[in-house]
């Protein structure tokens, strides 16, 4: 086990915390951790402030799928590329087909030739794949053109809402919210949110958060496959007593898995790279939290507790905390360079070697839990500021936690999409949550 690192630079501080008890999967790479380490047999926590140091060199040049659309906000001459058409059918779980009229959260199969019957442990985001125009009797801009196929109203040309441009979903346990933003023609993110109950009887809260690459082909059916997949595998792999580090490294591998597939299922544009998505999912239960992300989607842990420190539970696979690890740039001039976004870790069959990460932290109190994309996190980066957004009442009302910060995210600009999930910890098992 490697010693803990330095404390990290002023006004991040270390996020104390207790040994969780869990073993993690021999297989997975060590991280050292700030604070006591979190026990296990080769797997430790990441640190607060970044990854281990790599030799001070620039990375290797990225392929064109890793590289995100937008830059964060403040930084000009980031061209907006034009999405690519939205395909119709993508599964629920890999290699299961569509089936008209099952519902939008995968549930339990049905019987061959019937639908599959909804799952009352998922929370359904209302959304369907094709991610058509909504249907309304009349153009909700002008409220008397009809609109057309495709869309539009025939009187005032005004585009219709999709279903997929703003979603939210609550639990007893976990509630998130996602939105377009006010730049982009269509919401690429998506999530997906579950509850099990462990062998011992111990309530399990699961939330997966996915951010589709803009430069890829249908990167809104990826992030949605992958949402779906990593959250079925651990609802279903929980129950059967899997530890909580193996469980989330194999709902990722699975989510990889399922990105991977819509390649060869096609249609795919030439001028684009394979369907691509960034993936971050939280898990608790028992009294430990579990995080597993691969990209630079990201979670924060937000303590109740006045004046006790908030901590970011993730480190990015990016251009930009490789600059930082690597001692090139400062956090704040890496987060301000055009290439900032640039990901080097992401699910898709074009994607570099797949390397879950996966920790596990035991923390002292009580507080949430943020799972998000960058369309929320670039503006509020730091655990400190993502912190001061996120609503004292988070713990009890998740759901209005959850619509809060996507509004945050949009009153700063709306640059991307936006996608939170808001986990209360510990679970509220005895009717806590208000929502």
């Amino acid at each position: 086990m490697p010693p803990p690192p330095a404390a990290g630079p002023a006004g991040e501080p270390d996020f104390t915390l207790a040994p969780a008890e869990e073993a993690a999967p021999a297989t997975l790479p060590d991280y050292p951790v700030q604070g006591p380490p979190v026990e296990g047999p080769g797997v430790q926590g990441p640190p607060v402030q970044g990854p281990p140091v790599p030799p001070p060199s620039p990375p290797p040049p990225l392929p064109p799928s890793a590289t995100h659309e937008q830059p964060p906000p403040g930084v000009p001459g980031a061209p907006v590329a034009p999405g690519g058409p939205v395909v119709p059918g993508a599964p629920d779980v890999p290699g299961a087909p569509d089936v008209p009229g099952a519902p939008d959260v995968p549930g339990v199969p049905g019987a061959p030739g019937t639908p599959a019957a909804p799952d009352p442990r998922a929370a359904d985001p209302r959304v369907t794949l094709d991610d058509s125009p909504m249907e309304t009797a009349s153009c909700v801009a002008c409220g008397t053109g009809a609109v057309d196929g495709d869309g539009y109203c025939d009187h005032c040309g005004h585009k219709q809402p999709r279903e997929r441009d703003h979603m939210e979903s609550t639990l007893p346990s976990v509630a998130a919210a996602s939105d377009r933003g006010l730049r982009h023609h269509r919401n690429e993110d998506f999530f997906s949110l579950y509850e099990a109950v462990t062998p011992a009887g111990a309530p399990a809260t699961i939330a997966v958060v996915c951010d589709g690459v803009s430069s890829a082909t249908r990167p809104d059916d990826a992030s949605a496959a992958a949402a779906r997949a990593a959250g079925a595998s651990m609802r279903d792999s929980v129950p059967q007593g899997a530890p909580a580090q193996q469980a989330m490294h194999n709902a990722l591998v699975v989510a990889a898995e399922a990105v991977t597939a819509l390649a060869a299922e096609g249609p795919n544009e030439p001028s684009k790279n394979a369907p691509a998505c960034t993936i971050v999912g939280a898990l608790t239960a028992e009294g430990i939290l579990t995080v597993g992300w691969i990209g630079d989607s990201r979670a924060y842990w937000v303590p109740d507790e006045q004046g006790a420190p908030p901590a970011r539970l993730t480190e990015d696979d990016s251009w930009a905390a490789q600059m930082v690890a690597a001692g090139l740039m400062t956090e704040d001039e890496a987060y301000a360079d055009a290439r900032a976004h640039a990901i080097t870790g992401w699910l898709g069959a074009d994607a570099y070697e797949v390397e879950p990460h996966t920790a596990s932290y035991k923390p002292e109190g009580t507080g949430v839990v943020i799972v998000c994309t960058d369309g929320l996190w670039n503006y509020a980066e730091s655990a400190e500021q993502m912190a001061a957004v996120v609503p004292g009442d988070g713990r009890t009302r998740p759901l209005h936690a959850a619509q809060r910060l996507v509004g945050f995210a949009l009153d700063g600009g709306g640059h991307d999409n936006a996608t939170v999930a808001v986990i209360p910890f510990p679970s509220p098992s005895e009717g806590a949550v208000t929502d």
